[in-house]
């Protein structure tokens, strides 16, 4: 049992914890950059439907922000737990 606690208080769970977080940081960036890359394209090409491409591109670049959310929290826990 205190091998076990020695393995999981290592400074490497702390680690991939950290490492887990930013990755999950920077998949939120990328992903609501493309988001935000097609919206511009798509508006540039069809201008009359400005308000329903922008509505869409905030709903899901808020659904990206709240797994983004979920991903950092996760991995803060993972390195206090």
């Amino acid at each position: 049992m205190d091998l076990l606690l020695i393995f999981l208080a290592s400074p490497l769970a702390n680690a991939g914890g950290a490492i887990g977080a930013g990755l999950g940081a920077i998949g939120a960036g990328i992903g609501i950059g493309q988001i935000g890359r097609g919206a511009v394209e798509s508006i540039a090409r069809q201008p009359e439907a400005v308000n329903d491409i922008r509505a869409n591109m905030i709903l899901t670049a808020a659904l990206i922000e709240g797994v983004a959310l979920f991903a950092v929290i996760a991995g803060i826990l993972a390195m206090f737990v």
